[in-house]
């Protein structure tokens, strides 16, 4: 698939005009050719325009005509596997199998949401029977389903480039709901992400839908950006990336004359609390299998372990020396963006005028680019002292944190901010302090791991990738799991109207044959 440069709104390709960029590859320093086109708030305007007169159709397709669309996505995103990768390669450094398991991924998550939309259990469909006879007023029929909420504008991702970007997650779920998307990609693999968008858009065209079902933009700055959060007919925006641009975004959405949803996601060290049994038994391996993990990606994913705590005590030392062996072999790399790079490096200098001790480091970068691998230790007083040794740098660094007894331990769970996972570690000695610990980091996370390790994540039903302030900006929902769908649905209730003019999913004969609440009793199809 040749790519172009352009932008896609609707059907229409959109050539650079004026002003344009380049991919850079981080690996070479080099520019990529095509230029790109870049857009601002005009391009946003029509973008958003075409999604709006799209919704009605879109968004009343029936469950098998959606599914079947979901499906046909996926394929064509398996029949161009190879050269995605090898372009998210080009613009990113990352390795090409990595780049196949993210299309595979993502095709994957496609085709779940198809299965989703066929079961039809996201449209959560309610009948309340009339009672005409009812003393001492008679109740009116009432039917209630789950209705998509407009389009949607999803920001994407720097670290993954596909799945959680054009054609991630986010945009899979939307769509599964019925609403159109509008996809600003990222300016840091702008060929990856219109490959994803043609995708999209060939996809559209084949299955007949109206062509504002998708569009793909980008800009120089912020001004697309936030002439999209700004516009009247967006209904909710996604995004994943920093603290600092999601409260961005979410502060101009609220300040909108119609505040709209905005679902972030944003920061989190996902801790890794080691039990002291645990620790004894096999603290080693506990501590190289999560430096291995905080390496994946360079250290440039959101479910990093980035911080493991211990009691000082019987393998404590092991713990530590397994943990900086994996550090010390680990080679310098390529990070995303010269922009991640330099945070990076500022990140890892703040932590050490902070107070941490270094306590193992990987290959020196050869290259300007390069994330060195680094291994921290604070005691449990410092840590509780100094809040930044809480906060994520993004790359391959890992925090240990030296506790003084149990209670302290506990005291260090409390300090967290809100975090995407958290972990603990333990045998069957532990069990009393797991569950002391549990209700602690249930407040605290949207996913409590046991003795295993934040990454990788499963997308299953049972999924939850969120959780409080500042992981996310909504932790009632997740980004990444079949529950991704809730984020775009709105309830609406139907009464006293006849059987006619009822959605189809509220029908007395059931057409479309979904499992239902009737008169608070669950029905089969």
């Amino acid at each position: 698939m040749k790519v172009t440069g352009d932008m896609l709104i609707g059907a229409a390709n959109v050539p650079a005009g004026a002003e344009t960029m380049k991919a850079l590859n981080p690996t070479t320093g080099q520019l990529i050719e095509p230029p790109f086109a870049l857009g601002g708030a005009p391009e946003a305007d029509r973008a958003v325009r075409l999604a709006d007169e799209a919704f009605d159709s879109y968004s009343h397709t029936g469950p098998a005509e959606r599914a079947a669309f979901l499906d046909l996505i996926a394929d064509k995103l398996a029949a161009v596997r190879g050269e995605l990768a090898e372009r998210a390669w080009l613009e990113t450094g990352l390795p090409v199998a990595q780049f196949e398991a993210e299309v595979d991924r993502s095709a994957d998550v496609f085709r779940k949401f198809a299965t989703v939309v066929r079961q039809g259990r996201f449209l959560q469909a309610v009948i309340d029977r009339a009672q005409p006879d009812r003393q001492p007023a008679p109740r009116m029929d009432h039917r209630l389903q789950k209705v998509a909420l407009g389009p949607v504008v999803i920001f994407g991702a720097s670290n993954f480039p596909i799945s959680y970007s054009v054609a991630g997650g986010d945009t899979a779920s939307a769509l599964a709901a019925g609403c159109p998307v509008i996809s600003k990609a990222h300016n840091a693999h702008p060929g990856t992400s219109e490959i994803q968008g043609r995708v999209i858009q060939q996809a559209i065209a084949e299955a007949g839908l109206h062509e504002g079902v998708f569009s793909l933009v980008r800009g120089p700055g912020n001004e697309i950006g936030e002439a999209l959060v700004d516009h009247p007919l967006v209904r909710a925006v996604t995004f994943t990336g920093s603290e600092g641009g999601g409260m961005a975004l979410y502060r101009r959405a609220q300040q909108r004359p119609d505040p709209i949803p905005v679902f972030t996601e944003m920061t989190s060290v996902n801790p890794n609390f080691v039990l002291p049994a645990a620790l004894a038994a096999r603290g080693a391996g506990i501590g190289s299998g999560l430096a291995q993990r905080a390496m994946y990606n360079v250290g440039q994913a959101c479910l990093k372990p980035a911080v493991l705590l211990a009691v000082d005590g019987p393998g404590f030392r092991e713990t530590r020396e397994a943990a900086a062996a994996v550090v010390q072999e680990a080679a310098a790399r390529t990070m995303l963006t010269p922009g991640i790079h330099d945070a990076y490096v500022r990140g890892v200098q703040r932590r050490e005028k902070d107070g941490a001790v270094l306590v193992g480091a990987g290959a020196a970068p050869a290259r300007a680019g390069e994330g060195q691998s680094l291994l921290y230790e604070v005691t449990g007083a410092e840590l509780l002292a100094e809040p930044a040794l809480r906060e994520e740098i993004f790359g391959p660094t890992v925090l240990l944190v030296r506790l003084a007894d149990t209670d302290q331990l506990f005291e260090a769970a409390r300090a967290f901010r809100g975090q995407l996972s958290a972990a603990m570690h333990a045998e069957a000695a532990d069990h009393g302090i797991a569950g002391r610990l549990l209700p602690i980091l249930e407040r605290r996370t949207g996913r409590v791991v046991f003795n295993a390790y934040s990454i990788s994540q499963e997308i299953t039903y049972a999924t939850t990738h969120g959780g409080p302030f500042p992981a996310t900006s909504d932790s009632r929902f997740t980004s990444v799991g079949m529950g991704a769908i809730e984020r775009f649905l709105r309830p609406v209730t139907y009464q006293n109207f006849p059987d006619e003019l009822l959605p189809p999913p509220l029908r007395g004969a059931n057409p479309l044959h979904l499992w239902r609440l009737v008169d608070g009793e669950l029905t089969r199809p």
